[in-house]
């Protein structure tokens, strides 16, 4: 099964996905709450929404916490199996999160070294299991003052967390050896597979959940590959016009606009 948040009427809603036909929930709803299991019901037997016609918005727009790994995959010439003790983790602020097709723009004063990384998306569930799979672009600055010591703050400005283009349930996809890359106007900056983590999933969450309580909505971004050496190369940065394109195998894309 796929879960999205639609834009309906102007307000977001919870809906499912069958096929290419999109199927609304309660208005009442949010994500969260069918993290926790509250639909169980089966789907209405109207014919639903062709899926072309509707508006994405972020897959979660309320996640609880959002919990991000870093330094989760090995470098060109690593070496093989070598990592850090435990888990590199670190946070975005929930009102951080956009959706799928979000035009991103902000106060360049602050930061102009922007970056975009492409991220497997854990939604949590009930009872510390899985609720699905998503695409997290971790946007972050890359400006010292920021990356450097103030790592929450640089990853956290309004639009830094799109999310989507929606969650694709356990029972449908296998993250253990997914390909996921990034590219800028089409041209590729990552590249790799979720077979490359030092910490596999479910070992994040054993390590989170040794010391924070994990709730139903909590998002963690699991860790992005090393930019790619060949152009436009790493030291390349946002810059407005850009189109970033986020994309995992088995999900699909989540694209971004730079204004």
């Amino acid at each position: 099964m796929r879960y999205a948040t639609i834009l309906d009427a102007g307000r977001l809603r919870v809906a499912a996905i069958v096929g290419e036909r999109v199927f609304t929930f309660d208005r009442r709803l949010t994500m969260r709450d069918v993290a926790a299991g509250a639909v169980d019901a089966p789907l209405p037997s109207d014919r639903g929404i062709p899926l072309a016609e509707v508006a994405l918005g972020p897959a979660i727009s309320d996640p609880g916490a959002i919990f991000t790994i870093g330094l989760n995959y090995g470098g060109p010439g690593d070496p093989a199996g070598e990592r850090p003790e435990r888990p590199f983790v670190f946070g975005k602020l929930p009102s951080s999160v956009a959706g799928h097709g979000a035009t991103l723009t902000w106060d360049r004063s602050l930061t102009a070294n922007v970056d975009g990384e492409c991220e497997l998306g854990v939604v949590m569930g009930a009872g510390g299991a899985v609720f699905g799979y998503t695409i997290v672009n971790d946007i972050s600055s890359r400006d010292p003052w920021l990356d450097g010591d103030q790592w929450l703050l640089g990853k956290s400005m309004a639009g830094f967390c799109p999310v989507g283009p929606w969650i694709v349930t356990p029972d449908e996809l296998d993250p253990s050896d997914l390909r996921l890359g990034c590219t800028i106007k089409g041209e590729p900056i990552q590249d790799g597979r979720t077979s490359d983590m030092r910490f596999p999933i479910a070992e994040q969450i054993a390590f989170l959940q040794r010391h924070v309580e994990l709730r139903p909505g909590d998002l963690i971004a699991s860790g992005t590959p090393a930019r790619l050496a060949t152009p436009p190369g790493p030291e390349r940065h946002l810059q407005p016009g850009d189109v970033v394109t986020c994309w995992i195998e088995g999900i699909g894309e989540l694209t971004t606009t730079i204004a």
